[in-house]
């Protein structure tokens, strides 16, 4: 069991490493929304699964269970805020163009 819990506890940690890179590295708040939202809601589960496997079987595993269910619950609906506070204040999402040169271009 306390194996178990020190595995589910590394997975969150990767996954808060990987949310905190991503918020860094991508361009526009959506996409860093993104990697935010969705690599913590991950991290939080994978951490609270650990927390069950250190605390057995009893009530803290109940109380547990409640608050991931309020993650849950509340962490889509704070990043759907977000994203929609972004999108009425006319925040343009990155878009990544480029110009692909054909074979017989002179565009050397």
């Amino acid at each position: 069991m306390i194996i178990a819990g020190f595995i589910f506890m590394g997975i969150g940690a990767l996954f808060i490493v990987m949310a905190n890179i991503g918020v860094l590295v991508f361009p526009d708040v959506y996409t860093r929304l993104q990697a935010s939202s969705t690599c913590s809601t991950t991290a939080v589960f994978s951490i609270l699964i650990g927390c069950m496997f250190f605390a057995g079987w009893g009530p803290i595993t109940g109380k547990i269970l409640v608050i991931g269910i309020f993650f849950f619950i509340t962490n889509p609906i704070s990043a759907h805020i977000i994203a929609r506070f972004a999108w009425n204040k006319e925040m343009i999402p990155w878009r990544h163009t480029y110009h692909r040169k054909s074979a017989g271009s002179d565009d050397d």
